[in-house]
């Protein structure tokens, strides 16, 4: 019985080895969809920084909630979303774990009413076309805080955020809550219409990351360090004026955009630096901390029903890799 047992342990250690080396020898799979602080990404794809740090990864392009859903089914080792969605897919079973903060919206995520509408306040009574449970809901309430108002006092119509624009258009609504390049598409697709609201008069209400299943980050946390070092390489060849040029045309290629017309987005997302995320990752309850924007989002979740039970924010985020650099 004991040769048994030392025979079936020696199998099982070999199985285990094998898994291990199995696993290993596959890139990191990482989902990312269309927003500037992701799309970034594109840049050290082209120029091969990836490889030149010795890390190997492989980046799949979804529409954002079908990312989400990707990560869910176990088919990605990471994703990009915003650390309110974190919650809401790990309330759902998908754990996550946002080690690394690209960015906060500064002006992309906006309230964009019709022709007339001038104000937040001009909203009372009016229909608002918004993706409901999801980010942009949680945008319009703050912006309807900060004016006096709450939800009751308009109406809520519940459309898609990739929608937004041609229902703006339509005339069904009175304005729509979106993020580029949904807005965008929403002011140019009606003229007249107006910003009202935007993130940037809330800044750090929405943080965009990316999130690893704890057990990637486990197995991998060399690797992960590796990823983190190539972004804010990425930062700087983005942020410098002699090679922005370049990182724009890239960016704008890779959504079908020309470099003009996509470098407004950037202005409207606060890329972060090393030292500005280390600020970001420190605990606090205010916005400027990670930890109190994403207890806002987990209240908002709770009170909207979009989870029953408030989540372990802090078992959501990890700036140990950004700290360490």
């Amino acid at each position: 019985m004991f040769q048994k047992k030392k025979v079936l342990g020696v199998l099982a250690g070999l199985f285990l080895s094998a898994q291990a080396f199995s696993v290993s020898a596959e890139p990191l799979k990482i989902g990312y969809s269309d927003w500037p602080g992701w799309v970034a990404w594109d840049v050290a794809i082209e120029k091969k920084w990836f490889e030149k740090e010795g890390v190997d990864v492989q980046f799949e392009w979804f529409d954002y909630v079908a990312s989400m859903d990707a990560f869910a089914a176990g088919k990605l080792d990471a994703v990009h979303m915003t650390n309110g969605d974190a919650l809401v897919t790990g309330a759902t079973g998908a754990k996550s774990v946002m080690i690394l903060l690209n960015d906060y919206s500064n002006g992309n995520d906006m309230v964009v009413a019709k022709p007339g509408i001038a104000s937040i306040k001009d909203l009372k009574g009016k229909k608002i076309g918004v993706e409901v449970g999801f980010v942009s809901h949680l945008l319009l309430l703050t912006a309807l805080e900060a004016n006096g108002m709450k939800e009751g006092d308009v109406t809520l119509v519940n459309v898609p955020t990739n929608e937004t624009p041609q229902v703006l258009a339509s005339g069904e609504v009175d304005a729509i809550v979106a993020w580029q390049p949904s807005s965008g598409q929403a002011l140019t697709g009606v003229p007249g219409s107006k910003a009202v609201f935007t993130s940037a008069d809330n800044p750090g209400i929405i943080y965009d990351g990316l999130s690893v299943s704890p057990a990637s980050l486990s197995a991998h946390k060399a690797d992960w360090a590796k990823v983190l070092k190539v972004w804010y390489k990425t930062v700087a060849y983005i942020q410098d004026p002699k090679t922005q040029g370049d990182a724009i045309k890239i960016m704008a290629n890779r959504v079908g955009l020309a470099p003009e017309e996509y470098a407004p987005f950037l202005k409207g997302t606060k890329l972060l630096t090393l030292e500005e995320a280390k600020a970001a990752y420190k605990k606090g309850s205010a916005l400027t901390s990670i930890y109190g924007s994403t207890k806002l989002s987990d209240d908002f979740n709770v009170a909207n029903k979009v989870y029953d039970t408030p989540q372990d924010v802090d078992s959501y985020l990890d700036g140990s890799l950004t700290n360490a650099m």
